[in-house]
């Protein structure tokens, strides 16, 4: 007797093909809505991280957190604050460093960005409970987790 397959290795790309399936369907969800409020995906991505980095973050930090390199991410803050959305500031403790700030229209977009995210989520969220909700959270923390110690062994760090 043949034992059923468990759920998560019936999908048909893996369950690593389908998160990432499902995220850049998330991302396109979110600049859909986004988009009356004049932002593209990589500024309302950065505005994102910059507001969960907290005001002050420098561009270095940013790239980072975003996973992209700092050539990219300048082109990005650039027209971010063409826009009016951000300043940048001369770090006073490494003069070669730019920390990234809101400027008051920068923080009332982000509230309305927020408020369109938050809508988003919603509508994402729809017909999941708080429970299920809960079990993916913990899951992609410990797999995000792992993936980190799997790039560690096989990258030969220690």
């Amino acid at each position: 007797m043949t034992t059923p397959l468990p759920f998560h290795e019936t999908l048909d790309l893996s369950l690593c093909g389908s998160m990432g399936r499902v995220f850049r369907l998330c991302r396109d969800t979110v600049t859909l809505a986004v988009e009356p409020l004049g932002l593209t995906q990589s500024r309302w991505t950065a505005m994102i991280h910059i507001d969960h980095l907290q005001q002050g973050v420098t561009q270095q930090a940013l790239a980072t957190s975003l996973g992209i390199e700092m050539p990219s991410l300048t082109r990005t803050v650039k027209q971010l604050e063409q826009q009016g959305i951000i300043v940048r500031r001369v770090d006073e403790q490494d003069k070669r460093s730019r920390k990234i700030y809101f400027t008051e229209q920068g923080l009332q977009l982000l509230e309305a960005l927020r408020g369109k995210m938050a809508e988003v989520k919603t509508q994402l969220y729809a017909e999941l409970t708080t429970e299920q909700l809960d079990t993916m959270a913990y899951g992609l923390v410990q797999m995000e987790a792992n993936a980190r110690r799997c790039i560690k062994h096989f990258s030969g760090e220690q």
